[in-house]
């Protein structure tokens, strides 16, 4: 069983006084190299294969990185499921996860991230999480946005370890982690992790 999350960036064809295409190829690298791992085609979508448990974090990496840049967010469909065949391309590689990531991504309406299963009953409370964390999430602020992504890139650092890497005060970046919603986040992950030991 593995992850592929397919996605597109809302807002593409707008100028930004940032590259997206660079910060977004900076965050797919940390989940392995391209094509066989990861790919952008069509100018401004992307498919990523990635270990099962990894999936959603993944997602709100990828979501915290783009957020970061003016008038830019990202939707992504995250499809679960066996690979039948692999690659050295992604886009060459086909199963069930990649048929649910492209079927979630067509699917995608209100909510800018689902998950997509070949079990509805498994989909469907985890769908109804990731929209309520989205009602915060589709909101981040750009400093915001930077401080989950340096959370989710430093998992073993507590709060004054943050502080220090973005050189704010502890009592900010508690604030900001509370406001961003980063404690409801962090409660979805691990219900998350539970039900992959499921599937």
């Amino acid at each position: 069983m593995i992850a592929v999350i397919t996605g597109d960036i809302i807002n593409s064809t707008e100028k930004a006084s940032v590259n997206w295409l660079k910060e977004l190829k900076s965050v797919l690298s940390q989940y392995g190299n391209s094509p066989e791992k990861w790919e952008i085609y069509r100018g401004d979508s992307f498919q990523l294969k990635l270990p099962l448990e990894k999936a959603i974090i993944a997602a709100f990496h990828i979501k915290a990185t783009i957020k970061q840049i003016k008038n830019k967010d990202v939707r992504m469909g995250i499809g679960v499921g066996k690979e039948d065949n692999i690659s050295e391309k992604i886009s060459e590689s086909n199963g069930a996860a990649y048929r649910n990531s492209g079927l979630c991504f067509e699917s995608l309406k209100k909510s800018n991230i689902a998950i997509k299963s070949n079990d509805a009953n498994w989909d469907e409370p985890l769908n109804i999480m990731l929209e309520l964390v989205l009602l915060i999430a589709d909101k981040w602020t750009k400093s915001q946005a930077e401080l989950i992504k340096t959370s989710i890139e430093n998992p073993d650092k507590n709060q004054n370890q943050l502080a220090k890497l973005l050189e704010k005060t502890q009592s900010t970046i508690s604030i900001s982690l509370d406001r961003s919603g980063y404690d409801g986040l962090q409660r979805v992950l691990e219900y998350y992790k539970k039900q992959t030991q499921l599937l």
